[in-house]
């Protein structure tokens, strides 16, 4: 065993993000780019001694990347790696790996739902003892310490065969190469009533499960097809794929165009559902019907006790600032707190640790609960089953009778993709200037009501997390929200999120985008999106 010192110098854009560092594939095969970072996040956040749970989304450079730190951490001082066969894991699969294991963290390969392919992204997310994200204040010890590397250590030994299930001491780090789907089916197996899934399923319930080649296409099979008896097949584009079959797996109305159409054609079956490249999304479908992040998260809320794992009812709720406002009539009527938080699964993370929530969710198809620290796509597909085989409703159903009780939140989101970062900071920080001089001012056909940074203070630890987002009410109880996406890796995408509440049951039906047009209208005007960024419509709206 040759223990080797590489002498390095530190890149300057390997601050972690809301959920680690993303960047693109030809960044990360950079000479030393992903060692420093590994390297750092090793320094950072783990000891010698330590065990570490490590695998990904089966994206491009995965297997190489996985290697390199393997010897990484067996120099680092890692005693033992828990490691995915083919270095898989789903992003909820891992957080419940390091949970069920006593593990101190670990370090999941992946991009999410940006593109994969050679010519797309790359990620790396670190978890901590829990399962949980890494918080700002560990993310900021990782950065810092990228920023003062000379070297890194590794070992200069063979590369392990990640492909059967296998012990290996490995220069004196223990490495178990695992089956990647047991641990975390067992968890949600225990969740559900697998009786009354099966007993629907075979009552002739028809189904399809989009896995857009990603890694959720195992584990749905495995739960799905063979646990719960689906037909073959009901889980399509199962194969996990380096560049997810070229497409984009990303579960939302214009990446899944596909399902979306399937599901509003002649063909459609009873309830439909995709996830994204890490498992840890979810977009949950009728005939002619797709869920909206904020209903689904409401609804869940609302018929949680259909469940056998949440049967004692809720601790509380929790949401993303963006997210539409459902979540919080269902708390009220519930009794329970409902928390508002920003983007970043990490502010949910520190809810959950603490007992002060049981389901949570955000505004870009996450939901989760407290049965991992991540959010969970295929638990939200398997929960809205177990819903719909208790009540016998279907998802329209189930989504209308919801609206009756508490009305129906519109929500739509405006992306404007702009290739100078400078413009779309440009947007925020013009708009924030002016925040106090918007009350009363006209906007189109809206008045605005009030406007207001959105900072957060944590309940439980009490850190602040300033600056994340811009909100604007307006008189006809209407919100728009402005934030910059954290997940990119080029350029910035300014994210423009519009909500409206109505209780007419003759809007309940109307087009969500035409009833959320003048909202829209208003905030890309107050905002001075087109002047600003030359853009004149978003880059996509979903």
């Amino acid at each position: 065993m040759d223990l080797i010192t590489v002498t390095t110098t530190p890149f300057d854009d390997q601050r972690p993000g809301t959920a680690g560092l993303r960047r693109r594939v030809e960044v990360f095969r950079q000479p030393h780019y992903l060692e420093n970072f590994v390297q750092a996040t090793l320094d950072a956040c783990f000891s010698k001694g330590c065990t570490l749970v490590i695998g990904g989304d089966g994206r491009y450079f995965n297997d190489r990347a996985i290697q390199s730190i393997i010897r990484l951490g067996a120099a680092h001082g890692v005693a033992r790696m828990i490691i995915g066969r083919h270095g898989w894991l789903s992003t909820p699969a891992a957080a419940n790996l390091i949970a069920e294991r006593n593990a101190d963290g670990g370090l999941i390969l992946t991009a999410s739902h940006n593109p994969g392919g050679p010519d797309g992204d790359f990620g790396i997310k670190i978890n901590v003892h829990g399962g949980g994200q890494a918080s700002a204040a560990l993310a900021d010890q990782i950065w810092a310490h990228t920023k003062t590397l000379q070297a890194y250590r590794q070992l200069g030994a063979e590369e392990v065969d990640l492909d059967r299930l296998a012990e290996h001491d490995y220069h004196g780090m223990q490495i178990e190469v695992v089956d990647p789907l047991d641990d975390y089916c067992t968890l949600l197996e225990g969740l559900f009533d697998l009786d009354r899934l099966r007993e629907l399923i075979g009552s002739g319930f028809r189904m399809r499960f989009d896995a857009m080649h990603a890694i959720t296409g195992p584990y749905a099979k495995r739960l799905l097809e063979d646990t719960l008896g689906a037909p073959a097949g009901s889980v399509v584009n199962a194969t996990p794929k380096e560049d997810f079959g070229g497409g984009h797996a990303d579960p939302n109305p214009v990446d899944a165009a596909a399902l979306v159409d399937f599901m509003y054609g002649d063909q459609a079956v009873d309830f439909a559902a995709a996830s994204d490249g890490d498992g840890d999304r979810n977009m949950i479908l009728g005939p002619g019907l797709v869920v909206s992040p904020g209903d689904s998260l409401a609804l869940l809320a609302a018929h949680a006790t259909c469940a056998p794992g949440y049967r004692d009812g809720l601790r509380g709720i929790a949401r993303s600032m963006p997210t539409a406002r459902a979540a919080d009539r269902v708390a009220e009527a519930l009794n329970v707190p409902c928390y508002e938080t920003p983007t970043g699964w990490r502010f949910f993370a520190s809810l959950l640790q603490n007992e002060r929530i049981s389901l949570c969710g955000e505004e870009s198809f996450g939901t989760g609960s407290s049965h991992v620290r991540e959010k969970d796509g295929l638990w939200a597909v398997l929960f809205w089953l177990n819903i719909i085989a208790v009540t016998g409703r279907s998802v329209d159903q189930l989504v209308h009778e919801h609206w009756a009780r508490f009305g129906r939140d519109f929500f739509a989101r405006h992306d404007y993709h702009i290739a100078e970062r400078d413009r779309a900071t440009d947007v925020m920080s013009s708009l924030e200037q002016r925040l106090g001089t918007l009350p009363g001012q006209r906007a189109g056909e809206l008045t605005v009501a009030d406007a207001l940074r959105f900072d957060y203070t944590d309940p439980v630890s009490g850190e602040v997390a300033a600056n994340q987002g811009l909100i604007v009410h307006f008189t006809d109880g209407a919100r728009a929200v402005f934030r910059l996406s954290g997940t990119g890796t080029g350029g910035a995408t300014l994210r423009l999120y519009a909500d409206r509440h109505v209780t007419d049951p003759a809007d309940v039906d109307r087009d969500r985008h035409a009833m959320l047009a003048q909202t829209m209208a208003a905030a890309a005007a107050l905002a001075e999106i087109p002047r600003i960024t030359g853009l004149a419509e978003p880059s996509a709206v979903i």
